[in-house]
């Protein structure tokens, strides 16, 4: 059967469906509510009423007798942006392979550059994978993700050497599940075998097949068959065994590094791998629904500016 092509939408789609703060707002309440408010505070399901004039929040739980919104809870929580703004950020974050600038996020939504940069991380965190273990085949490898040394200030620099290698650098560590090309990625503390074969048993069900380069941390790894290949004799594909998956991922995370983004401290870097991991595992999904799978991880979690920059 012939696969179909994922839906996309353009600007002027966006803007067709969503012209306005009211439509923003109907969608984000209805995908969290699904047309019935209830209360974040209590739970209390069926005995919320609407404020009249919205204030100072639109919604009244009668049980805890605390006002909510369809914000309290989430990401969104004491924001002042218009949802409509958070909207087309989203859709702007979506649509980029390489990622959005702060700057230019600024430009296209009419905020400042502080302003979009701590939208642009919250809409980031809402990214984070929430999936299970993988099985099947997965491909495992590490990247490591920094600046070179040349463009770097001299107390920087004398910590790299030519600008080569991984000194100076912080190790990611990525798997890649080949069935459904499901990624994910996060910072490592290191890449001794400790470090490597506990995110594998941590994130990789038990009698997966493994496909790794030949670094010395994957040997001995109990529990899964495993096949390497050896890129420094030049060997990239034997049979079934290769890397290609996940290091085309690397490849894209640092185009965008160097073209997008410059720079991504050691601080918000997971956040970035999880911007890059989430446009990879919504790359067959619609526009709209991976738009949704972001609004939909927004719950539950929090993000303040102090936070951010702590």
């Amino acid at each position: 059967m012939k696969k179909t092509m994922p839906e996309t939408m353009s600007l002027y789609e966006f803007l067709q469906m969503f012209p306005d703060e009211e439509s923003a707002t109907g969608f984000f309440e209805q995908r969290r509510w699904n047309g019935e408010p209830y209360c974040p505070h209590c739970g209390s399901i069926g005995n919320v009423s609407a404020v009249v004039g919205g204030k100072p929040m639109p919604f009244r739980c009668r049980d805890c007798r605390k006002h909510f919104s369809v914000r309290t809870g989430t990401v969104l929580a004491e924001s002042k942006l218009p949802l409509h703004k958070w909207l087309l950020a989203i859709f702007m974050l979506h649509t980029a392979r390489k990622g959005v600038s702060s700057v230019q996020m600024a430009k296209e939504i009419g905020v400042t550059q502080k302003t979009a940069w701590f939208l642009n991380h919250r809409i980031r965190e809402s990214m984070k994978h929430r999936g299970g273990m993988f099985g099947g085949e997965v491909e495992v490898d590490e990247a490591y993700i920094g600046g070179k040394a040349e463009n770097m200030h001299s107390y920087k620099r004398a910590q790299r050497i030519q600008g080569r290698g991984a000194s100076g650098k912080q190790a990611v560590f990525g798997m890649r599940q080949r069935e459904g090309q499901m990624v994910r990625a996060f910072p490592i503390d290191g890449t001794e075998r400790m470090h490597l074969q506990s995110a594998i048993v941590e994130n990789v069900k038990r009698g997966a097949t493994i496909y790794s380069d030949a670094h010395r941390s994957y040997i001995g790894l109990p529990g899964y068959p495993h096949f390497s290949v050896s890129h420094s004799v030049g060997e990239y594909v034997r049979d079934q065994a290769h890397t290609n998956g996940i290091e085309s991922f690397w490849a894209l995370l640092k185009r965008g590094y160097v073209g997008i983004y410059h720079q991504m401290s050691v601080q918000h870097l997971h956040r970035y791998v999880n911007e890059f991991s989430h446009r990879q595992n919504t790359i067959h999904a619609d526009m709209l629904d991976a738009m949704i799978a972001t609004i939909d991880g927004m719950a539950g979690r929090r993000l303040s500016y102090k936070e951010l920059i702590a």
